[in-house]
């Protein structure tokens, strides 16, 4: 049992020794093995730190590496900046040097291209407007208006440039533009361009637009804003004074003819350039605004209200018109439904209806005469206070001068009447000849307003033959005759090469008076009929167009198979006129044309002359084309034994329809004052002898004494110029002179008498105003006497009997013909009846009658009231006509006042009747002188030849006063 125990002891100690044994093979194993795994993790912590450290070296290889290639790229890419800066510089300076290469070529071309537009006689053909839609907004009390204008435009050229006229106007440069619509087959929105250089030529009247581009083909739009002056010159966009319930107001009138419709928009001022209008007009509630067409629509807002119109048809630009003012009217209508309105001062409405009559019949004649109806759908005729013509034929809108348009039953004379009747006529005929068919280029105006004044008698013939018009036609065939027979004297149709030479033949009385008188002298020799079928044709084929002269010639030589083209080219373009010398030889009539010159000297003119006579009776007459220097006549050819030339007279230029002067033989001449003794002769041939041998006389053809032989008719107008050379050339004969013209206007005063008789003629009204008034002029007593206790009884009532408005003018005259420095009641109380009355007529009676006192002191404080702000501008010249007592006064009132009158009046056409009333009546020489050194220096374009004119006419007028001095 012990035994056991210690076996057990051994083997619990040998497995103990087993079990520590084998701990300690364990510990060692696991000590090895410790060593092992920390020799491996050694090991691998090396293999790590080393394959780190290889891993970073890579990297930091790799990133000195890529460092290096960033550098380097860096470096590339700094290089290739600054190698892309120097070449963009280089391209930035190239550009630059182009773009400043070009902008100097461009700028260049521009400055070349403007050098060839400026001076150029029309604008360039490149752009042709064809509508306007026109935006305006006047202000009355600062007389300024602003605006804008839309014009389609097409392109029909290839051009970078746009050349319109502009003139006074402040172009808005940051709103012009010209749009080009998209095509059909472009995705593109419209092309808006502006222009590149924007330039107003004032000289020229033009403004230029330059575009960088070549301007698209085809139609586009051109924008422009502008602003303007309502001026004071009575031409453009201007103010006229009114006033109203004793306050002066303002009204804004347009007057465009001849080229100034530039002044109030830009536009292609020409008269080709037709086109079609669309207006708008922003104006103050309470005023009436008109234009060419009837309102479509009225919008108010506030105090304002803006007005649309209709658009108009084709028409040229001359030919738009505004007014905006306050206006009472009248209205009828036509047969056609035309509706016809007569626009005049509130209050004054009921002096309009006369004009209304006359406008209503008149466009019913002329639709008929011209084959064609008015074309319009309205028309407006406007009394204006301030107006520098007789009227404006604008296009639906007439505008006249007050005087000429207002008719007052009780207060306006027979020759306000027959005035108002031809001013109406003439301005409606122009709707068709003018408006409708209009002339190419200001060349053929003369055609334009000639033919005008012609058919206005025509008409005024056929509603009123009472007036007997064509009698008074004789003192516009007259003047004309005057005018052209000055050296001085121009072509009636008269090549124009530039805008601003259009004034100088605008304002040409001679055109008109001539134009009219060799347009009837053509009429009567192709016939009535003839002629009036071949103008229908002519309007009917250039209806909405343009024409010139020779279209009108070709219609008319077509229409009557008559060389008219051949015939008419020897009127209008040459100057002058022929005298026609007669005689007898053999039972022949020897005819010999020579062209008459008032001086007296010889020209080298010649014509075809549409020669009419009469020989012993109206009903014994020839028509034959004179066209060489001389022809003869066989008076057998004449079926009659009153073409016996032994025995009877013979009259040429029969009832004056012809353009020339005749002079008789000795035989002749006496057999015609036979034949006017006895009274075979008509007025109309009795006046064309008379004026005739007056002519003659003048240019020292004839005596004196044999022109007093031959004065057998009352004629004022040859009586004041014979007085007034009488005197100069010997003042001893002056008394016998003025008693020798009182004793032949008495005879036909004493017949008048002074007031007008039941059923008396038209022509007798006009004679009782002159007769009076020659013989107030001359002097004669108890004519100064009875106006003056006439006029003491108007003074008293305005509606008195006793001073009928026929004699009113002669009776002013024979007042003033009594006023002196000591005597000034007569003036004052003529100056009184200007500042009451609101007749328009009845302040030119007095205007025209002021200067008439033999008193220098009187007369010139009657030109000085004529410079006050009491007389307005337009009728100033109406009180030039000084006594023959007055003319040094008046002249050194003209030179002490140039200056004020070039500014005030330089603008316009009126400054020439300054010029020409005031030197014109002179006789000497040596006043001629005085008066070409006074204007040598000045340099108003628009009175050179009124100038040279007028101090032809003093030597003209020196001249006669040898002659008579030489008798």
């Amino acid at each position: 049992m012990k035994f056991t125990s210690k076996e057990n002891e051994r083997k619990q100690r040998r497995r103990e020794e087993e079990n520590a044994r084998r701990i300690r093979e364990e510990e060692n194993a696991r000590r090895i093995k410790e060593g092992e795994e920390n020799a491996r993790r050694i090991r691998e912590e090396e293999e790590n730190a080393r394959r780190i450290r290889e891993e970073e070296n890579a990297r930091r290889i790799r990133e000195e590496e890529e460092n290096e290639r960033r550098r380097r790229e860096e470096e590339d890419e700094r290089r290739r900046r600054e190698e892309e800066d120097a070449r963009r510089r280089e391209e930035e300076d190239a550009r630059r040097r182009r773009e400043e290469e070009d902008a100097k070529k461009k700028f260049e071309s521009h400055k070349k291209r403007m050098e060839q537009l400026k001076g150029q006689p029309r604008l360039p053909k490149f752009s042709v407007p064809k509508r306007y839609d026109i935006w305006l907004k006047p202000d009355l009390s600062t007389c300024k208006f602003d605006g804008s204008v839309a014009i389609e435009l097409n392109i029909i050229a290839d051009t970078s440039f746009i050349v319109l006229n502009a003139v006074e106007l402040s172009i808005d440069t940051t709103f012009i533009s010209f749009t080009h619509p998209a095509t059909a087959n472009s995705s593109n929105s419209n092309q808006v361009l502006k222009p590149l250089y924007v330039d107003v030529v004032e000289e020229d009247e033009i403004l230029v637009l330059d575009f960088a581009d070549t301007l698209p083909i085809g139609i586009g739009l051109l924008t422009i804003a502008f602003k303007g002056i309502l001026n004071g010159k009575m031409k453009g966009f201007y103010t006229s004074t009114y006033e109203h319930n004793g306050e002066e107001k303002n009204m804004a009138v347009t007057q465009f003819e001849p080229a100034n419709a530039r002044r109030c928009f830009p536009c292609w001022d020409e008269p080709a350039c037709k086109a079609m209008f669309k207006i708008t007009l922003v104006v103050p509630l309470q005023l009436v605004a008109l234009s060419n067409m009837p309102i479509i629509e009225e919008k108010v807002d506030g105090d304002l209200k803006t007005v649309s119109y209709q658009e108009s048809p084709i028409m040229s630009t001359y030919l738009v018109a505004i007014v905006v003012g306050l206006f009472d009217y009248v209205e009828h209508l036509t047969s056609d439904g035309i509706k016809v309105r007569v626009y005049c001062q509130v209050g004054k409405v009921n002096q309009g209806k006369f004009a209304l009559d006359v406008a209503v019949r008149t466009l019913e004649f002329y639709k008929e005469y011209f084959a064609v109806p008015y074309f319009l759908p309205k028309l407006d005729m406007v009394a204006i206070p301030n107006f520098a013509f007789g009227a404006m034929e604008n296009y639906g809108l007439v505008t006249f001068c007050e005087r000429n348009l207002i008719y007052d039953n009780q207060h306006s004379a027979a020759a306000n009447k027959q005035r108002v009747v031809i001013v109406v006529a003439q301005e409606l005929a122009h709707q068709w000849f003018g408006n409708l068919v209009t002339m190419e280029w200001w060349t053929h105006l003369w055609l334009n307003e000639g033919f005008a004044t012609w058919v206005s008698y025509l008409a005024a013939n056929h509603l009123f033959p009472e007036l007997e018009v064509w009698t008074q036609f004789l003192n516009d065939c007259t003047e004309g005759l005057r005018l052209d027979g000055l050296a001085e004297s121009h072509p009636i149709e008269v090549e124009t090469n530039h805008a601003r030479e259009i004034d100088e033949i605008f304002f040409d009385a001679m055109r008109d008076k001539k134009g009219a008188s060799v347009i009837r002298m053509l009429q009567s020799y192709l016939g009535a009929e003839c002629f009036q079928r071949s103008l229908a044709s002519y309007i009917k084929k250039f209806t909405c167009s343009n024409a010139k002269t020779e279209d009108l010639w070709f219609a008319l030589e077509e229409g009557s198979g008559e060389p008219v083209n051949q015939l008419m080219n020897s009127w209008t373009k040459q100057k002058g006129y022929p005298v026609v010398s007669v005689k007898v030889k053999d039972q022949k009539l020897v005819f010999e044309q020579s062209q008459f010159l008032a001086s007296g000297s010889l020209g080298d003119g010649q014509w075809i002359v549409p020669i009419t006579l009469c020989c012993g009776s109206y009903d014994v007459h020839k028509n034959f084309l004179l066209q060489t220097k001389s022809e003869t006549l066989d008076m057998k050819e004449l079926p009659s034994d009153r073409s016996n030339l032994a025995t009877s007279w013979v009259k040429l230029n029969v009832n004056q329809t012809g353009f020339y002067r005749v002079k008789y033989d000795e035989d002749l001449a006496a057999k015609l004052r036979y034949a006017i003794e006895n009274k075979y002769l008509s007025a109309t041939d009795r006046f064309g002898i008379l004026d005739d041998s007056f002519a003659l006389c003048m240019a020292c053809q004839k005596f004196l004494v044999v022109l007093l032989v031959q004065v057998l008719i009352p004629n004022s107008q040859i009586s004041y110029k014979v007085e007034r050379i009488a005197a100069d050339a010997n003042p001893e004969l002056l008394e016998c002179i003025q008693q020798f013209f009182i004793t032949l206007f008495l005879r036909s005063a004493m017949k008048l008498g002074w007031e007008p008789k039941k059923g008396e003629s038209h022509l007798d009204a006009l004679l009782r105003g002159e007769v009076w008034t020659a013989l107030a002029v001359f002097g004669y007593d108890p004519a100064l006497k009875e106006a003056s206790r006439r006029f003491h009884a108007f003074l008293d009532d305005r509606n008195t009997p006793l001073l009928h408005p026929d004699i009113r003018k002669a009776a002013y005259v024979a007042v003033m013909r009594r006023v002196s420095s000591s005597n000034r009641f007569g003036f004052e109380n003529l100056l009184r009846v200007y500042r009451e009355t609101d007749l328009s007529q009845e302040k030119t009676h007095v205007l025209s009658s002021l200067a008439s006192s033999p008193d220098p002191s009187i007369i010139l404080e009657a030109l000085n009231f004529l410079l006050s702000s009491e007389v307005c501008t337009q009728d100033a010249v109406l009180g030039l006509a000084v006594s023959r007592e007055g003319r040094e006064t008046a002249w050194t009132w003209l030179k002490d006042n140039w200056e004020h009158i070039s500014k005030t009046w330089g603008s316009g056409y009126l400054i020439t009747r300054f010029v020409s009333s005031i030197v014109s009546p002179f006789a000497s020489f040596e006043k001629a002188n005085e008066i070409e050194e006074f204007f040598a220096n000045q340099t108003e374009f628009k009175i050179v030849r009124t100038l040279k004119q007028s101090i032809e006419q003093v030597h003209i007028n020196a001249n006669w006063v040898q002659s008579v001095q030489n008798e």
